[in-house]
C-alpha cells in the first residue's frame, strides 16, 4: 500500500466564487431507490449472520423506479397507474438445502421502507417486481472466502470523500428538514444551491400532498412560510445572503402548481434508479471530486464501491479533528483480490494546512480507518451509515 499527503492545488472552498449543491430529499424517485436497496442489503446480511454465522455474497444495488400517473388538485385527487419498483441485483438464495427467502425478505424491506418513508403513498400505488439472481462463481468465492484475515476487494473501485461540509453544503442539508416541518408537504424534496461570492441562491422543489392543500391561498401562503423559515434557520449557517425560491416552475395563471397525491413525483412520470442520486454524504457536489459508484445495495463485506466511499471519508474527519482548519479530499483505490486492508493507493489532499504538518496525523488516521473494517462492516449492516 502507498500513502500519499500532499498540498492541494486547489483552494478551500470557502475561497472559491462559485459553489453548486444539491440534495435529493427522502421521497425523491432516486432516494427511494438508494433506500431500499441498502435496505435490502442490511436485511438479507442480517439474515446472512442467523443462518450462517456470515455474510454471504449479494450486491442488491440495481434497483429501478418506473414513474406512475396521477390527477391532482387542491384538496385531493386520484391515482391512475401505479409506480412500478423493481429490484433487480444479485444475491445467495440457497446453502445447501437451505432456501434463503430472497424474495420475502426484498418486499417486507421495500414495503416497510415505503409506509415509514413515503406515508402518502398508498399499498397499492407501488408494485414491486424482483429479478434478484445468485452471483457468479467467481465473485461469490470472493465474498465468501475464509483464507484471508481480512476480506478481499471483489472490484478494482474508487472510494473519495472530503470534510468538512462547507456552509453551502449544510445550509442545503438543513433546508430539506426545515421544509418537511410544513404539513402541505410531503416527502418528496429537491433543493438545489448556488454560490456566488456572498450570495446564495437556493431553489426548492417541495411536492406539496393536495388532500392537505386545501386551496392556492394555502398553497402560497405556505411557500411564503418556507422561504422565511429556511432564511431564519440560515441566519444559523452562513453570513451570506440566502435568496429561497419555493416552486419555481409554478404558473398560476394557468394554474400549474407542484401538487401530489402522494407526496412524491414518482406517481406522475418520474422515473428513479439506484446510484442516480446523493453521494454517501447525502449531498451531490459537483466542486468536489465524487465518485460514481452507486454505494446502496453493494455488500459491506468486500464491495470496496461502498467500504472505501465510507473509510475515505471518516478518515478525511479524523484529520480534520487532529487538525482544525485544514480541509481535507482522501481517494483509495482497491484492486481487485486484495485484502481490503490493502489498498493500492491512499492519496490525502489538504489544503488550508501545509500538508507536511499534518502528514503524519493522516498516515495514523489511515492506518486506525483500515485496521477497523469489522467495525464499519456492523455499522453498515445495523444502518448506523446513512448512504443517500
Amino acid at each position: 500500500m502507498e500513502t500519499f499527503v500532499t498540498d492541494a492545488t486547489y483552494a478551500p472552498m470557502a475561497q472559491r466564487p462559485i459553489e453548486i449543491v444539491e440534495r435529493k430529499g427522502i421521497g425523491h424517485p432516486d432516494t427511494i431507490c438508494d433506500s431500499i436497496a441498502e435496505g435490502l442489503s442490511r436485511e438479507l446480511s442480517k439474515y446472512y449472520i442467523e443462518h450462517f454465522g456470515r455474510i454471504l455474497h449479494h450486491n442488491v444495488d440495481k434497483a429501478l423506479l418506473v414513474g406512475g400517473q396521477t390527477e391532482a388538485d387542491f384538496g385531493g385527487g386520484d391515482i391512475i397507474d401505479p409506480i412500478r419498483l423493481i429490484l433487480s441485483g444479485r444475491a445467495t438464495r440457497e446453502v445447501g438445502d437451505h432456501e434463503v427467502p430472497v424474495s420475502a425478505i426484498a418486499h417486507r424491506t421495500a414495503r416497510e421502507w415505503l409506509k415509514e418513508n413515503v406515508p402518502d403513498l398508498p399499498e397499492d400505488a407501488c408494485d414491486l417486481d424482483y429479478m434478484i439472481k445468485p452471483g457468479s462463481a467467481d465473485l461469490q468465492a470472493i465474498v465468501n472466502a475464509t483464507d484471508m484475515e481480512a476480506p478481499r476487494a471483489n472490484d478494482t473501485s474508487l472510494g473519495v470523500a472530503h470534510w468538512p461540509l462547507s456552509e453551502t453544503e449544510r445550509l442545503v442539508l438543513e433546508t430539506e428538514k426545515v421544509v418537511r416541518e410544513f404539513s402541505p408537504v410531503g416527502s418528496d424534496i429537491k433543493v438545489m444551491a448556488l454560490r456566488h461570492d456572498d450570495r446564495i441562491d437556493l431553489t426548492i422543489a417541495a411536492a406539496f400532498v393536495a388532500s392537505r392543500t386545501p386551496n392556492v391561498d394555502v398553497y402560497m401562503e405556505t411557500k411564503r412560510a418556507i422561504a422565511q423559515r429556511v432564511n431564519e434557520m440560515a441566519c444559523g449557517i452562513t453570513g451570506c445572503r440566502v435568496m429561497p425560491c419555493v416552486n419555481c416552475g409554478d404558473i398560476v395563471q394557468e394554474h400549474k402548481f407542484f401538487l401530489t397525491v402522494t407526496g412524491t413525483s414518482a406517481e406522475a412520470g418520474d422515473d428513479g434508479e439506484v446510484g442516480r442520486g446523493n453521494r454517501i454524504n447525502g449531498l451531490i457536489t459537483p466542486f468536489r471530486p465524487m465518485s460514481m459508484e452507486a454505494v446502496a445495495g453493494k455488500n459491506p463485506v468486500s464491495h470496496i464501491g461502498k467500504i472505501y466511499n465510507r473509510m475515505s471519508q471518516m478518515i478525511c474527519e479524523r484529520v480534520v479533528e487532529m487538525a482544525p482548519g485544514s480541509e481535507v479530499i482522501c481517494y483509495m483505490l482497491s484492486q481487485i483480490g486484495s485484502p481490503i486492508t490493502e489498498p493500492l493507493v491512499v492519496h490525502v489532499e489538504v489544503a488550508g494546512a501545509p500538508a507536511a504538518t499534518v502528514d503524519g496525523l493522516a498516515r495514523e488516521a489511515v492506518k486506525e480507518v483500515l485496521a477497523s473494517w469489522q467495525q464499519v462492516q456492523q455499522d453498515f449492516v445495523q444502518g448506523k451509515f446513512p448512504v443517500a
